[in-house]
């Protein structure tokens, strides 16, 4: 099963994800940027397999770089504080 297949797996594919960032010493910004990159690389080339990936990608294609980068960092926020 693919961690697309299932949103909550895909969180928690994230927030592994975060946590290695964060082991090797990267700061939030980087980490953003890089959420901000795989946002894009999602929304260009994979087909969402759910719903709620789904509304990321529609949400994704009308906003702005400046949007996209507020969204890629409130998914890190996301699975950073559901780890709280």
């Amino acid at each position: 099963m693919s961690v697309l297949d299932n949103f909550q797996e895909w969180k928690n594919f994230l927030a592994e994800r975060v946590d290695q960032a964060k082991g090797m010493g990267m700061n939030a910004n980087t980490i953003s940027d890089l959420a901000y990159q795989l946002g894009d690389y999602l929304a260009k080339d994979i087909d969402p397999q759910n719903d709620q990936e789904r509304l990321l990608k529609d949400l994704w294609s009308v906003a702005d770089e400046n949007e996209q980068r507020v969204m890629a960092g409130l998914m890190v926020k996301l699975v950073d504080d559901g780890k709280k």
